[in-house]
């Protein structure tokens, strides 16, 4: 570096003498020599026209001496002519072998009365001269000095500014090792700090007490260091927080880089695995189930959260799988262990199931024996009432075991729904005449307001339950509204089915509730009607069981509208009825 840092250093140095040479002999030089000829032409003049003044007055002497001692005294040649131009004496030539020179341009201005001057060089000697004529009685006389002096002071200026040029680039040689020698020092400490900081030593420091521009960047790389260092400590202080944070969850969380590589898992991820998880190794060699895989590349590609269910990783095991997109490519990917939350459904499901299939025949004997002493009871008999409400009781009860043992089969899979492909407008007619006669029954309109062409996937029987569970609804807690309209239209996932009523509406609040067993908008009012508080559950689940999905919308004093939606059907062709 410092070499370098020398070198152009002295090449700067160099290029700034040279141009100071330059323009000095450009500018100086030529106003230096414009000077000296000046006062060389100044000076001539004046001696022409003291000469042209002694030819005039002269009387003494004749025109040769007075010649010869004029050029003598004035160390110029002198030379006298008549107004035809022909030489009368000359200095340092015989007239008579000299030619006519009134057509030189000094002599001819010198014969029209003005004083004439004119640079040429000499045919003889191939020197400039400077010529000066001035005019006198019969003719003019001339004076012609050499510029050969003025060519050797101006080769000598030029000589001297070379010396100058030449000393001047010897002392820039040793001011530009100096100063490349302290720069360099000073560049070769930023230089060293900012190794220091790309090596990871967060701590180094670097003082530079100078105010100039070297300084103000060492001062800006240590101010940016410290940044960096706190930065840094925050964002370590940062890291540790979550992953004490992750390897303290029971779910499992493992990130898969936009290489499809592992960056980072916790603990629990760990145990999961049989040889721990490997750092940057492609993450089918940690987990090799297919669900899993597809859930967690497919959201790297989409961009989008996706969830599967894992069977494979552990065996006897099922997994939970939550797929996200990670800012900078790649996904993350969060497993939840649902063997013992599905062995605990699934005892709660074989529970609630035994239990009311075990109440399903005391239940119908006391319904039975309940009728019987009914009817062999006298009218007047006090013990009716009490029969009557034990009857009414059991047969509540006895609805309550059949939904119970229905939701426990459909949320079990144990039911089999056999799915064909049904026409949309089909279902619709077939809820509209079989519940027409329970609505008027009710007061209640039952109109058929969109009817889809589409065909679907479904079980008719099994759906036919979801319109009965969903009118049945209707009419119990909207049968104010006077009527009831039934539809089925096309939508992104397939055909859209709505049961719409114009009663007193439902409270936002119950809305997220509203399909989960046993829970009731109005407690009281349901058990007036005789309902179980499943129906809505069983109807969710018949419609999950077909790949749909199912929700309630409502505004109060506006009515509520239940909509569940149904998947097209793979075959066009439409089942038999």
């Amino acid at each position: 570096m410092r070499s370098r840092l020398f070198l152009r250093l002295l090449a700067a140095f160099a290029l700034v003498i040279v141009a100071a040479t330059v323009t000095l002999d450009f500018s100086v030089r030529r106003a230096w020599e414009n000077s000296l000829r000046q006062e060389i032409d100044r000076s001539l003049r004046q001696k022409t026209l003291m000469f042209a003044n002694r030819v005039n007055t002269d009387s003494e002497h004749n025109l040769q001496d007075l010649v010869s001692q004029v050029s003598h005294a004035a160390g110029a040649r002198a030379t006298v002519i008549d107004v035809t131009g022909k030489v009368l004496a000359d200095s340092e030539a015989a007239p008579s072998v000299m030619e006519n020179l009134g057509q030189t341009p000094e002599f001819a201005a010198a014969l029209k009365g003005e004083v004439g001057t004119d640079t040429r060089s000499s045919g003889n000697v191939g020197i400039e001269f400077l010529y000066v004529a001035a005019p006198i009685s019969g003719g003019a006389a001339r004076l012609a000095d050499s510029l050969s002096d003025l060519g050797a002071a101006t080769s000598s200026l030029r000589k001297t500014l070379l010396t100058g040029s030449a000393l001047a680039f010897l002392l820039a040689l040793v001011l530009a090792g100096v100063l490349a020698q302290l720069t360099a020092r000073r560049l070769q400490r930023i230089v060293e700090f900012a190794n220091k900081i790309a090596s990871g030593e967060l701590t180094a420091r670097i003082a530079e007490p100078s105010g100039d521009e070297i300084g103000q960047l060492a001062a800006a790389l240590d101010k940016t260091a410290r940044h960096v260092e706190n930065n840094f400590a925050a964002l370590r202080t940062s890291q540790r927080q979550l992953e004490t944070l992750l390897n303290s969850m029971e779910d499992a969380v493992i990130a898969v880089g936009p290489d499809e590589r592992v960056q980072w898992a916790n603990q629990r991820m760990d145990s999961l695995v049989p040889r721990r998880t490997r750092l940057n190794v492609p993450i089918v060699e940690t987990v090799r189930d297919p669900d899993f895989l597809r859930a967690v590349l497919g959201a790297s590609v989409t961009r989008k959260v996706i969830t599967a269910r894992a069977t494979s990783i552990i065996p006897a095991h099922t997994f939970d799988v939550t797929a996200a997109p990670m800012p900078g490519g790649g996904a993350v990917a969060v497993l939840r262990d649902l063997t013992e939350t599905e062995r605990i459904e699934k005892t709660r499901r074989d529970f609630i199931a035994n239990v009311s299939h075990e109440l399903r025949t005391p239940l119908t004997s006391i319904q039975g024996y309940a009728e019987t002493l009914l009817d062999s009871s006298p009218e007047n008999n006090h013990s009716r009432e009490f029969l009557e409400i034990i009857r009414k009781n059991a047969h509540r009860m006895s609805r309550l075991t059949e939904d119970l043992l229905t939701l426990a089969r459909v949320e079990s899979r144990e039911q089999r729904f056999d799915i064909q492909p049904v026409a949309a407008a089909e279902i619709l007619q077939e809820a509209v005449q079989n519940f027409r006669e329970l609505a008027r029954a009710h007061g209640i309109d039952l109109q058929v307001e969109d009817s889809a062409p589409d065909l679907v996937d479904a079980d008719r029987e099994a759906i036919h339950q979801v319109f009965s569970n969903l009118i049945d609804n209707a009419l119990k807690y909207a049968a104010s509204g006077g009527r009831l309209v039934l539809g089925a239209r096309r939508s992104e996932r397939g055909v859209e089915f709505y049961v719409r009523d114009f009663g007193p509406g439902i409270p936002y609040e119950h809305l997220p509730r509203l399909f989960e067993r046993f829970y009731r908008v109005d407690k009281a009012r349901s058990r007036e009607s005789g309902g179980t508080g499943l129906g809505l559950a069983i109807a969710k689940h018949i419609v999950l069981a077909h790949d749909g999905t199912i929700r309630a919308e409502s505004e109060l004093n506006h009515g509520s509208v239940f909509l569940f939606t149904l998947p097209l059907a793979t075959d066009s062709s439409p089942a038999s009825a």
